[in-house]
């Protein structure tokens, strides 16, 4: 006898038998076949949560299984990789990760989605919740792989915090064969450090993660960031483009960022008001410079970029002590004075930045001052 149902029916109804229901979904919400989240899923997730996508956080979440497959596709990632996902949110682009075989850490600042998270790859991929580890924090202050370990007060895959989200469930069957929560932490320092970054990234802190994390976590070989599409337009620009600026020149003393697709608005929840896209920067195979000289080089990019609209040597003359210490200083790296820093490559900015090293030994430039120190990052903002 048959059971008069279509093969693709047989097929939906074999998942909801034997498929681990998502216990974040209200009751009759079944995870879709592939595992990744749909637009009713992202939905009914943030209803069960109480969250409601703020501004301040820029969370939009991406709801099209298509797309995140997309990006994982842009990055490369294959199994086995080193993952590290930046404002993971309700893990649309954490399972299509997953799903590639990536082993995956997730930086989440908001604590809600931060507990949630574990708990949603449980459900809905559960072969994949031992490659994944999720910490609340702000990846801005991440300073070393160390950071992305999960301590006992960071982790979020304790029985104590899931069973907000697992009410029949209880301790053991979160980490498989009765793990403490100490031996978890043991396997993660044994973890090798990530070589990738990949993100949807809101476009009000997109420049400063990039660059922070690029800074502080040298095993990061390849970056793939969905973001604002104007911001991918700084990130990716060339020297005399009308969106160069700081944020080109920095990216670039890491690496070359191109941007390497489009993506449509109406893959988000809620709709943004602006466009998207996919920047890819691939880290330079040796480094340009020191600690030292990166500070210098950037220090005399934001000094360039402050005024657009003078030539070189008048951008310089105040913070170089004076019109003879600019000239020197520009014409020291083979510069024509009278140029303006947007027409400067990398290669140009790095320059100058050796000559300002130099200069300032020999007492020539004024040192640099405390209150741009605490603004080393000063323009990444405008993006």
């Amino acid at each position: 006898m048959t059971s008069g149902l279509t093969p693709r029916r047989r097929k939906a109804a074999s998942h909801t038998r034997h498929s681990r229901l998502d216990p974040t979904l209200p009751a009759g919400v079944t995870p879709c076949d592939t595992g990744l989240l749909g637009p009713l899923e992202v939905r009914a997730i943030a209803e069960a949560l109480g969250i409601r996508p703020t501004k301040v956080l820029g969370q939009n979440f991406v709801h099209d299984a298509g797309t995140v497959r997309r990006i994982v596709r842009a990055a490369g990632i294959e199994s086995g990789d080193e993952v590290v996902e930046v404002g993971p949110g309700l893990g649309s682009l954490t399972l299509a990760l997953l799903e590639a075989g990536a082993r995956v850490r997730a930086v989440e600042i908001d604590p809600p989605l931060a507990h949630a998270l574990p708990e949603t790859i449980r459900a809905r991929m559960p072969e994949a919740a031992e490659r994944f580890r999720v910490v609340l924090g702000d990846a801005m202050n991440v300073r070393s792989c160390d950071d992305l370990i999960p301590s006992s007060q960071k982790i979020m895959h304790t029985p104590e915090q899931s069973d907000k989200f697992l009410p029949s469930e209880r301790a053991g069957s979160i980490n498989e064969n009765n793990r403490s929560d100490t031996e978890v932490k043991r396997e993660d320092e044994l973890w090798p450090a990530p070589t990738k970054l990949v993100a949807n990234l809101p476009y009000n802190v997109a420049v400063p993660v990039i660059l922070s994390l690029l800074e502080h976590l040298p095993s990061l070989r390849d970056v793939l960031v969905m973001v604002q599409a104007e911001v991918a337009d700084r990130l990716a620009a060339e020297p005399g483009s009308r969106t160069y600026g700081v944020p080109s020149v920095k990216a670039a003393w890491y690496g070359q960022a191109q941007r390497v697709g489009t993506i449509g608005r109406s893959v988000f929840w809620p709709i943004p008001n602006v466009d998207s896209a996919l920047v890819h920067l691939q880290r330079n195979a040796e480094p340009r410079g020191d600690h030292a000289l990166r500070l210098a080089t950037f220090e005399v990019c934001d000094v360039a970029f402050g005024q657009r609209r003078k030539t070189l040597r008048a951008a310089l003359r105040r913070w170089s002590g004076g019109t003879e210490q600019a000239t020197e200083l520009i014409e020291s790296a083979g510069i024509d004075p009278s140029v303006r820093g947007e027409t400067l490559s990398i290669d140009d900015f790095v320059t100058l930045g050796v000559c300002l090293l130099d200069m300032r030994e020999k007492g020539i430039i004024p040192p640099r001052q405390s209150t741009e120190n605490m603004q080393e990052h000063r323009g990444e903002h405008d993006a």
